[in-house]
């Protein structure tokens, strides 16, 4: 009987000691089980973007400068001002290029006097060598064939002399133009309608203009119907900015001044002319947008969104979950072989194991880029599944900020993708 007390008691002692370690397992599992946390599948609306920065500027910028020197003696003009084609501007103290109009009118005048007198003293040579070959017609011993000799060459020398002074009149003529148009060059007019968007003087500044033509003024025209944003492209992305630009794609951007502004315009050029600066090429893309309200200043820095994809009603990955790389512990046995196969794109690893794929990455052959370039559009997403994760192949298109399309794959809208693991 003792014997048989002995075996319950030991009996039950084991099967209350049996049920604390399994509630202590299991409190020790919950305890250390780690936290999912998940993103949906959504439907909507995917617009890809480029981002970049870039600079306003006119579509034209036109320097008004000068051709003659002197002393600026009247300023007609500053800064924002809005002036009319030929309007004038400034004014260089004309005093010597009038006295040079004065001087050149006068000898003109003396050239032409010349002309007069040289004009008729030709006409007096012609008239003796006329009234001597008549003499001679009467009688040949009238006069001496040297006398006849003397009023054929005085004839021919007046008219050399005639020539001269035509050709005194044309050079006076040649200088008095000149100095007019030296003289008009002391008014500095605007080439253009526009907007004065520099100036470069003063009242009573010297302009030297023997060197080099002095920039005075930047007039620019058209301000407030178009302007040009000039952004850096980077070289991996100007491929999809030049479609953009065949299937006249918007173009959005903001400036500082008016941060609630959304300005709206279009790529007007792609230019082939790279800027490389420590190893990263860039590509001058051009963007014309209106102005009318004058909002838009030379100068300004534009934040600049190229529209290079847009897709409706379409079933979108959150990002976080492309980016998500979990560890083999989470994942179940049979998809285990996919991390092994897995692509750099897929891979989220610390600063380290980063820096080690970057070398990896630079290590690959040309090949094998372009075999990972046509395959990055294949990745995996996870989804938990009795507490461990499964992976779903997808084929991805358009990106966002946010969201990427999903092109291919066996999911649902509204389905829950893990993102991050957080470990006990």
């Amino acid at each position: 009987m003792r014997t048989f007390l002995i075996a319950i008691v030991l009996a039950v002692v084991g099967g209350l000691g049996t049920v604390g370690v399994l509630k202590i397992r299991d409190f020790w599992r919950e305890r250390h089980k780690p936290t999912f946390h998940e993103a949906k599948v959504a439907r909507g609306e995917i617009v890809a973007v480029v981002n970049s920065t870039g600079t306003v500027q006119p579509v034209i910028k036109v320097p008004v400068g000068t051709f003659v020197s002197g002393p600026i003696k009247e300023l007609l003009a500053d800064f924002n001002d809005h002036v009319k084609e030929k309007q004038l501007m400034a004014q260089i103290d004309p005093r010597i290029y009038k006295a040079a109009v004065a001087r050149d009118e006068a000898s003109l005048a003396t050239a032409r006097a010349e002309l007069a007198r040289v004009t008729a003293l030709r006409q007096q040579a012609i008239n003796d060598e006329r009234r001597a070959e008549q003499l001679r017609k009467i009688n040949p011993d009238y006069l001496a064939e040297s006398a006849m000799d003397q009023y054929r060459f005085a004839r021919q020398s007046y008219d050399a002399q005639l020539d001269v002074a035509h050709a005194a009149i044309k050079q006076a003529e040649a200088m008095l133009e000149n100095s007019e148009a030296n003289l008009e060059y002391t008014n500095i007019r605007s080439p253009v309608d526009g907007i004065v968007i520099a100036r470069r003087i003063d009242e009573g500044q010297t302009l030297a203009a023997q060197f080099a033509t002095p920039e005075l003024f930047i007039v620019a025209p058209r301000m407030e119907e178009e302007m040009y944003v000039y952004a850096s492209v980077d070289e991996a992305d100007i491929g999809m900015i030049r479609e953009a630009q065949r299937q006249d794609a918007p173009v959005e951007f903001t400036v500082d001044t008016c941060p609630e502004d959304l300005f709206k315009g279009r790529i007007a050029q792609v230019r082939m002319d790279p800027t490389v600066l420590e190893n990263v090429v860039t590509y001058p893309v051009v963007v014309t947008t209106p102005n009318p309200d004058l909002k838009l200043m030379p100068g300004m820095t534009a934040s600049i969104s190229f529209r290079v994809g847009q897709k409706s009603n379409v079933l979108k990955i959150p990002n976080a979950a492309l980016r998500f790389y979990p560890k083999p512990e989470f994942v179940h046995p049979d998809d285990k072989d996919i991390l092994e196969g897995a692509s750099d794109d897929e891979k989220v690893a610390d600063n380290e194991e980063e820096g080690q794929d970057e070398d990896a990455k630079n290590r690959r052959s040309a090949s094998q880029k372009a075999d990972a370039g046509r395959k990055r559009h294949q990745r995996h997403v996870w989804v938990l599944e009795d507490n461990l994760l499964r992976a779903v192949p997808v084929t991805i298109g358009l990106s966002d900020n946010e969201y990427t399309e999903l092109v291919k794959g066996d999911l649902k809208e509204g389905q829950a993708l893990v993102t991050r693991v957080e470990e006990p």
